[in-house]
């Protein structure tokens, strides 16, 4: 069993050719060593609100190495876990002519793996994932990418509700939802401390963002909904929290060495020369209601290239400019730093946003009209009619926020027609929310492929007559009878037309996408139960994808995506 001194964690996070981070929560204040080899790196736990963390920081690592390694607090062995059947974890570092090997998804809860959670939740595909990881190695990703959701604050498990009852009155608000830190504390220890799932982010390197359900359901839908949510009494505290929690237990470890040195909380941590553990609790606290209240001072969107593929992970949720006349899904001040990565140049681009740009296209048109009439282009009460929808419905994705919407869509087809430099072979955006999974294809006849891939759910299944909805808006006459609604409210028309190519399909899946020499293989993986053994599933493949360079009738390449 492993140690009870270590509560969360090891969890490998930013890895690069010559460097590594692991991130651990731990009981109490201590002095946390990784050991690699005959190296050790050590550092000092910080502390809030009565939690104590530690980010260790490895460099100098050999490229393209992989290298189990031990976890030590105050000089006590406390990871691996003797007593785990899964092999000992290790740190791989890529070597720079590798090929990009990248598992990724959203929208994951937290249940018991027997019967019942099976059942209600289905089988979880990421544990699935590291249960086959752990009987063959060659399936190891340099990176599993988890596109938000990793914890719901809003729609509580009965062990998090036992827990919340333990501590206060769960009749008062805000009753079954998370209240502060030490609450979304405990989540996140329910969500990664399950044997196989916490062995899989030990040993390969992760990279998070947020969606909703990390704070709470539709979050910063409008700025009605910002309002409501401020007129309650317990909202402040829950955003603070969410937001101080996202920075110690996720966003943290996406950071490069470079990005840390530039984070104004790390560099408290950093710069803490006492004997014991410096407590962040205040700074923190300020930094998250400073974040809520003026999302321009922090970026939580951050971009990394393996070799010539660029990967950017865009912030859907917090960078919102909820103006009703300037409302956009990206501010101006992280569209500005959007833009600016957004390059040809690479032979791939992977957009990573947690909310699909591209969805079935009478979604889409449905999303767009509801924003209009949200705006007045009915009047007043059709406007609170739209709003009431969008709020209960969820109709908040990029095409719900047209102009964000418009102007991604330039960008794309400027990259994808070579106007930022060499087009690529093809810009693929990654997206979960949803919980269905597909795959969708604008339609274009020359220049770099634009493809929007879709994994969702990793673990939280959509109910049976939303299954039937997603395929209705994804085929026949929704397309033509969705434009007609959206153009009734005056919502331009889309810049490119688009079709979806796969899908859509409902299973608990994990994507894993490969680089190869023919383009990016993406496959979804879902986990199968055999002969009542609910804890070992079986990983099956569900659908398959290579979006390879785009070939004319003489054989040149252009980039082109084949289904």
């Amino acid at each position: 069993m492993a140690s009870s001194a270590l509560l969360v964690g090891p969890m490998l996070r930013y890895t690069a050719e010559t460097c590594a981070t692991v991130w651990v929560e731990t009981a109490d204040d201590a002095a946390v060593t990784v050991r690699v080899g005959e190296r050790e790196w050590r550092t000092r736990t910080f502390a809030v609100h009565g939690h104590h963390y530690a980010l260790v920081a490895l460099d100098d690592l050999e490229p393209g190495s992989v290298m189990p390694y031990e976890v030590r607090l105050d000089g006590e062995r406390v990871w691996p876990d003797p007593d785990s059947s899964l092999p000992a974890p290790v740190i791989a570092t890529r070597a720079p002519e590798q090929p990009l090997r990248m598992a990724w998804g959203s929208c994951r809860t937290s249940v018991d793996h027997d019967a019942t959670g099976n059942r209600t939740h289905g089988v979880d595909a990421m544990r699935t994932f590291a249960l086959a990881l752990g009987e063959d190695a060659s399936l190891r990703p340099h990176l599993i990418l988890l596109l938000g959701d990793q914890v719901y604050a809003d729609m509580t498990t009965e062990a998090m509700q036992e827990y919340i009852r333990d501590r206060r009155d769960i009749r008062e608000p805000p009753g079954k939802e998370l209240k502060d830190f030490e609450e979304y504390a405990h989540l996140y220890r329910l969500a990664w401390s399950d044997d196989a799932n916490r062995w899989l982010l030990s040993t390969v390197p992760s990279a998070m963002i947020f969606d909703d359900h990390d704070v709470r359901d539709d979050w910063n839908a409008s700025l009605d909904w910002k309002k409501q949510m401020e007129a309650t009494s317990w909202w402040h505290d829950r955003v603070v929290a969410g937001l101080a929690s996202y920075w110690v237990y996720q966003h943290l470890g996406n950071l490069s060495p470079a990005q840390r040195a530039d984070d104004e909380i790390w560099q408290r941590i950093n710069a803490h020369a006492g004997p014991g553990e410096l407590d962040i609790t205040d700074a923190l606290d300020a930094w998250a209601d400073r974040v809520d209240r003026e999302p321009r001072t922090y970026r939580f969107s951050y971009c990394r290239d393996f070799g010539d593929i660029r990967l950017v992970v865009v912030d859907s949720r917090a960078a919102r400019d909820l103006t009703p006349t300037a409302r956009a899904l990206v501010d101006s001040t992280e569209w500005a730093w959007l833009d600016e990565q957004l390059q040809g140049g690479f032979r791939h681009l992977l957009i990573a946003t947690s909310l699909p740009f591209l969805l079935p296209i009478g979604l889409h048109h449905i999303e767009s009209w509801d924003e209009a009439i949200s705006q007045g282009a009915w009047g007043r009460f059709a406007a609170r009619i739209g709003e009431r929808l969008r709020q209960m419905v969820d109709l908040e994705h990029w095409a719900a926020w047209q102009s964000s919407f418009q102007s991604l869509a330039g960008i794309l087809t400027e990259i994808a027609d070579g106007g930022r430099g060499d087009a690529p072979d093809s810009l693929l955006v990654l997206s979960g929310d949803v919980h269905f999974s597909y795959v969708a294809e604008v339609e274009r006849s020359g220049g770099g492929r634009i493809v929007q891939a879709v994994c969702s759910p990793v673990r939280n299944p959509l109910p049976i007559l939303m299954r039937w909805f997603s395929v209705v808006m994804s085929y026949g006459l929704a397309r033509p009878v969705g434009a007609v609604v959206a153009r009734s409210a005056k919502v331009p028309d889309p810049p490119f037309e688009w079709t979806t190519t796969k899908g859509p399909w409902f299973d608990n899946n994990l994507s894993v996408l490969q680089d190869t020499s023919d383009g990016l293989e993406l496959t979804w993986h879902k986990g199968v139960v055999e002969n009542g053994d609910e804890r070992h599933p079986r990983m099956e493949e569900v659908s398959r994808l290579m979006v390879g360079p785009r070939r004319s009738v003489d054989g040149a390449v252009g980039g082109r995506a084949q289904g």
